[in-house]
Formats: structure tokens, sequence, C-alpha cells
């Protein structure tokens, strides 16, 4: 399994820490899921800014499964912080993320 990893490369597929802890499970794992959920995040972004909370009320999905993919889709320069905040579920301001204009 250790050497599927190194044939994978963040931000195109799942992060890991520890190629032999949970995470790494857990990245081999999500490894399918995880794209088509960057492209979902993405297409939800084209249409509005959101923050993460949004774009997974958008989705319907857990908010831990949404981070990964806006910080993968950072990391591809896919998308972009606005400059704006909003308040999230816990009361705290959130970065409000848009597609890159030469994404």
């Amino acid at each position: 399994m250790a050497e599927q990893f190194d044939l994978l490369a963040y931000p195109a597929s799942p992060g890991v820490k520890s190629k032999g802890d949970t995470s790494g499970e857990a990245a081999t794992a999500s490894q399918k899921r995880a794209a088509t959920l960057r492209d979902a995040v993405y297409d939800v972004l084209k249409r509005c800014p959101c923050t993460a909370d949004e774009v997974a009320g958008h989705l319907r999905e857990n908010i831990l499964s949404i981070r990964p993919r806006l910080s993968e889709l950072v990391a591809m320069s896919r998308i972009t912080d606005t400059g704006l905040r909003r308040k999230n579920k816990s009361g705290r301001s959130a970065v409000v993320w848009k597609v890159t204009v030469d994404a």
C-alpha cells in the first residue's frame, strides 16, 4: 500500500502525513470520492462565492469532507480567498472562497 502513495501527488489526491497511520488508510479509501467531491465543490463555487459551511450545505455533505477539498483546490490555484468573511455555524468568521479568474 505504501508504494501507491508514491504515485499519488497532493493536491490531485488526498494528502497524508503518515503513510502507515490511519490517515494513510483514509486517504487511500477516499481517493476516488475526493476527486468527485472536489469537482462538486468547484462547481458550487463557480455559481457563487461561499464559505466551507455554505458549500457543505449546498452539497449536503459533512464539513469534514469539504474542508480538505477546499485546501486541494487552493493548492491547485483553482480557488482563492475573496477577502470577505461570513459567520459559520460555530459563529466564527469564515473565508468566502471563489473560483480564480484563470481557472
